[in-house]
């Protein structure tokens, strides 16, 4: 029986070893794409319970807001570049809080925008960035990787089995201010910019959100979404960068669209 142990324990050093050599950078080692669908849709589901928290605003009471919101983000989607544009569910919720300048998303595409934001951004090209980088981090699996790492596989998948509410709630209440790595955060910009660039939209939309913090001297703190690391300078440039390389001409913003937009919010 040791020796069998010890056998079992090599095969499976060998496995994950060999598992984690193929796999690509920004993707979970472990969950599946059933995975991060099936913790998506509880964190979905938790959030919902939690209106003190996360007071989502109603589709039907607030149905005009979720029509242009819905234009957006579909465009960005349908762009062909979007990876699990179909395996995804691809949800989108707005959270009612002004004072937060901010957007998450959980694994498996569901992406929740607070109204702040919306009221903070000037054109639908500034949401459009924003929504591609937030997508880039359920699309390239960065949420669920990280989620991985800071909970660790076993209580994850104890949260996928339904056998530690505990623990959903706890990362239900944590997702908005889950942090990424340098790396993730240059891939997501980078992303935003390859998921507009097909668009008639301005591919440096993700970058508009920097340069109005910084026009305004307000840089000492920035949300999740956009976090300093690396600086907002940095990210600003390289979003510029590979707009430049793919030769990205969209150039939209659709103003008076979005201020209908901010004028259907509460």
């Amino acid at each position: 029986m040791k020796r069998l142990g010890i056998f079992v324990v090599i095969i499976v050093i060998g496995f994950t070893f060999t598992t984690c050599k193929r796999k690509k950078p920004g993707q979970p080692i472990f969950l599946t794409i059933e995975d991060d669908i099936r913790l998506g849709q509880q964190l979905r589901d938790e959030i919902a319970a939690n209106p003190q928290e996360y007071p989502i605003l109603d589709r039907n009471q607030y149905a005009l807001a979720y029509s242009i919101l819905d234009t957006i983000i579909q465009k960005v989607l349908n762009s062909g570049v979007v990876r699990y544009r179909n395996e995804f569910p691809w949800e989108f919720y707005i959270i009612h809080d002004d004072s937060v300048l901010n957007a998450f998303c959980a694994p498996g595409g569901f992406i929740y925008i607070y109204t702040g934001l919306i009221k903070y951004l000037d054109s639908e090209d500034d949401l459009a960035g924003v929504i591609g980088h937030e997508i880039a981090h359920a699309d390239l699996r960065h949420t669920a990787r990280q989620l991985e790492k800071v909970y660790g596989l076993s209580l994850l998948v104890s949260v996928i089995a339904g056998e530690n509410p505990g623990a959903l709630t706890q990362i239900a209440l944590q997702l908005a201010s889950l942090k990424f790595s340098r790396d993730h955060e240059s891939e997501a910009d980078e992303y935003s910019v390859r998921y507009l660039c097909p668009t008639d939209y301005d591919a440096a939309g993700a970058a508009h959100f920097f340069e109005k913090l910084q026009a305004s001297g307000n840089t000492s703190w920035v949300p999740e979404f956009l976090s300093t690391h690396p600086s907002p300078d940095n990210r600003i440039q390289n979003i510029y960068n590979m707009k430049n390389t793919l030769n990205c001409q969209g150039s939209a913003q659709y103003i008076d669209r979005y201020q209908r937009l901010i004028n259907a919010l509460p």
